[in-house]
């Protein structure tokens, strides 16, 4: 079992950048896939990015390729999305996940999950 914090959020003018983190306060996260999901006001919640519990494995949402990357620190119980570039169409409110297994695009295959963090992008 897991208990994760998110943070990072905040307002960003389009073309900007912002760092989440996810920090396991209880439990560690290095046995566990992580994965970023979003939900933007109206919508479900979507994948995001995910990476694998050693780091070798990662997956993005195709809109997201090349402008956000997942990392984690096993040691520091942490994994981030550093996001650059962004776009009005990424705000939303973000949310961590943790699952047992290999990384997966779907948010009912993560068993823990932190509270979201809201990121607004202004145009």
């Amino acid at each position: 079992q897991v208990q994760l914090v998110v943070s990072g959020g905040g307002l960003v003018q389009a073309g900007g950048s912002l760092r989440l983190s996810c920090l396991a306060t209880v439990g560690t996260i290095d046995e566990y896939t992580m994965g970023w999901f979003r939900q933007p006001p109206g919508k479900e919640r979507e994948f995001v990015a995910a990476i694998s519990w050693s780091g070798g494995t990662t997956d993005y949402k195709e809109s997201v390729k090349g402008r956000f990357t997942i990392s984690r620190d096993n040691a520091k119980n942490t994994v981030s999305l550093q996001m650059n570039s962004l776009r009005p169409e990424d705000t939303a409110a973000y949310y961590c996940g943790a699952r047992a297994g290999p990384p997966t695009r779907k948010n009912g295959d993560y068993r823990w999950w932190g509270r979201g963090t809201q990121v607004t992008v202004s145009s």
